[in-house]
């Protein structure tokens, strides 16, 4: 597979301050990120409840950037439509909580969107290694999922490095997603262990120049 140019970085809007949540929006815009990342998250299988699909059709016409939805929800399946409706450009779903997880794969991409794999820190990677080829992303939890600010987990690096080598070996194309506890100082490992999408949260909306932090990711492969 034939890497990004550049790491993709994709600002977490749950960090954002959801009171101005259009103008963290337009921030992410203005600094040059590439996507837009939104955690759903329903109380149940996180212990955090954050918004849904009307939250992502709200914002979906302040920007341009692909919308990343990121559902951590028990029984997805029939919200994939409302969030591919909203907005959603990326629908990921996580494998610890659907039982036919072929079926909602196929049900993310009726819906017309790209479709995602997350597993949580807990859960290995061959766990999955059956649906490799049916999806266009795979999102891997670096902090128990629920609430930002939380520090990576340094086992994910193996993580990332095995994902890499079954992308290789199998000659498949889908994007490696990392969120949770990234910044400037782990995010060169990352994408030299095989990382191509970069979801930031408390690190993009509490930097003072958030500009200069995007450029600095985007040159972490160079």
């Amino acid at each position: 597979m034939k890497r990004e140019s550049k790491c993709i970085v994709a600002p977490s809007m749950l960090s954002a301050d959801f009171s101005r949540a259009g103008e963290g929006l337009e921030e992410v815009n203005a600094a040059g990120a590439d996507w837009v990342h939104l955690d759903v998250m329903d109380g149940l299988f996180v212990p955090n409840i954050s918004f849904g699909p009307k939250f992502i059709a709200d914002l979906k016409d302040k920007s341009t950037l692909p919308f990343d939805a990121h559902l951590m929800v028990q029984n997805p399946e029939p919200f994939i439509k409302e969030f591919a409706d909203a907005g959603a450009d990326y629908i990921t779903v996580h494998a610890e909580t659907v039982t036919h997880l072929h079926k909602v794969i196929s049900s993310i991409h009726q819906a017309g969107v790209n479709a995602g794999i997350s597993i949580v820190p807990s859960t290995p990677v061959s766990m999955i290694y059956q649906m490799l080829s049916d999806v266009e992303l795979v999102l891997l939890m670096s902090v128990n999922p629920g609430f930002g600010g939380q520090s990576f987990i340094e086992f994910t690096f193996d993580k990332i490095r095995e994902l890499d080598a079954y992308r290789t070996e199998h000659k498949l194309d889908f994007l490696i997603s990392v969120d949770g506890g990234v910044t400037t100082h782990n995010a060169e490992k990352l994408y030299q262990s095989g990382v191509d999408v970069l979801v930031v949260g408390t690190t993009f909306f509490k930097s003072t120049d958030r500009s200069a932090l995007v450029e600095a990711l985007h040159a972490m492969n160079r």
